[in-house]
């Protein structure tokens, strides 16, 4: 980690809001750059021509995996690490933070819909004694950077036990909603009662703060366990009628909820995007002749009921944000294969295209030889510049992104992001 990087995560709150004022300058410049970036890029300008890009940086707080470091902390303490978050942001170059805003069917923010975020306190349901969400929003845009709301649609609990749950939480006072599977509990998609409220309960963060987009990740119906069935049988039984089978019952829940959920963000604030950020692997070609040259064993489309090609060719969603957690060269899912394919995906939709980067994977041992090598983050940004769709890049996550285990996230703005610029409009 750089010395800058080391001060703001030791700093108190007082030192955060130094960083902040240091920071002001550089988001004030970015503030004042003029437009036409895209413009300039689209003319035929030189190549060192500033070019519009997403560069963003994930912050999850399921189970505080970023943020907060611990859940009780003071509201102080909550508030100079996620100020910590931001200027790190900032001093990376980077444009925008996707703060993970509903982690377990649960908020962080004043919900009227679904307990405050046990992440803050500890305790599901208990008021942290500030607004995070939106101290996120105002914070982030005084720094020039985007704030992508990011939400988990349909994710109760990462265990099985109601009782552990709030008492006043949803899951608890309609029990019929929820599904242990995989030892986790989920909101059953096949209920539309269940679709609505999921909705019902992002969309009051759309109203209240100004975000610039909302944010959805892989999770759609779960990822498949091996031996275990997800008991969604009653609903495929009441509302499964005119369907060839439960996979395509299952599909079309999806689409509602993608399509739904759109329309309705143009309806609360129109100049909100969306974006998800699936899985990888739509479809293996060796399934369906439209797929990818892959040999993935989840494919989003088969697995997690999720047709992320079809929102893309639907025009339901403002930007893809494939996971493509993989070197270059991997047999299985080779980023240099997969990015062309995205690229092609997404051209004439409208739609833009951006990848998100497994940083988390760089230095760990446990990953192949390929991720030993701080380099290989930075030839993922050097591949996915020959191809005219992609847009920009994201980076999983935050806590990686301050330790750079091996100097990889350091490579990567040094070779790419020497100056700063908009994300795409």
């Amino acid at each position: 980690m750089r010395q800058i990087a080391r001060r703001s995560f030791v700093a108190g709150a007082a030192g955060a809001a130094a960083a902040v004022v240091a920071s002001g300058s550089v988001a004030a410049q970015a503030a004042a750059d003029p437009p036409g970036e895209r413009r300039a890029e689209e003319a035929g300008a030189p190549r060192d021509t500033p070019r519009r890009e997403l560069r963003g940086m994930w912050v999850g707080t399921v189970d505080n995996l970023d943020w907060p470091s611990k859940p009780g902390l003071s509201a102080a303490a909550q508030e100079a690490e996620l100020m910590a978050y931001l200027d790190e942001a900032v001093d990376r170059r980077l444009n925008a933070v996707i703060l993970q805003v509903r982690p377990s069917a649960d908020a962080l923010w004043p919900s009227s819909y679904e307990p405050w975020a046990k992440c803050l306190t500890g305790v599901q349901g208990k008021d942290p004694g500030w607004d995070p969400l939106g101290t996120a929003v105002r914070e982030a845009h005084s720094r020039g950077l985007e704030l992508h709301a990011w939400f988990n649609p349909y994710r109760v609990a990462n265990h099985t036990d109601r009782s552990r749950l709030a008492a006043t939480h949803p899951a608890r006072v309609h029990p019929d909603w929820a599904l242990p599977y995989g030892g986790k509990l989920y909101y059953n998609p096949g209920l539309p009662e269940v679709r609505s409220f999921v909705q019902d309960a992002m969309l009051d963060a759309v109203r209240r703060y100004e975000i610039d987009a909302v944010h959805w990740d892989d999770y759609f119906y779960p990822y498949p366990v091996a031996g275990q069935s997800f008991a969604d049988d009653a609903a495929y039984k009441k509302h499964g009628a005119g369907f060839a089978s439960k996979a395509a019952w299952r599909r079309s829940n999806t689409d509602k909820l993608v399509q739904e959920t759109a329309r309705r963000i143009k309806t609360v604030r129109p100049g909100v995007r969306f974006g998800i950020s699936p899985f990888g692997v739509w479809r293996n070609a060796s399934t369906d002749p439209l797929g990818s040259r892959s040999a993935a064993g989840v494919q989003t489309y088969d697995d997690l009921y999720a047709d992320t090609r079809g929102w893309i060719k639907k025009g339901w969603i403002d930007y893809i944000c494939p996971q493509l957690y993989w070197n270059i060269g991997l047999t299985a899912a080779d980023y240099a294969v997969l990015v062309p394919w995205w690229n092609e995906v997404v051209r004439g939709t409208g739609v833009d295209l951006f990848i998100g980067e497994a940083l988390y994977k760089a230095g760990d041992p446990a990953q192949p030889k390929a991720w030993q090598d701080p380099a290989e983050l930075s030839r993922h940004i050097d591949l996915a510049a020959k191809y005219d769709q992609v847009r920009g890049h994201a980076y999983f996550s935050g806590r990686a992104v301050v330790a750079d285990r091996i100097g990889a996230m350091e490579r990567v703005v040094a070779d790419h992001y020497r100056s700063r610029v908009r994300p795409p409009g």
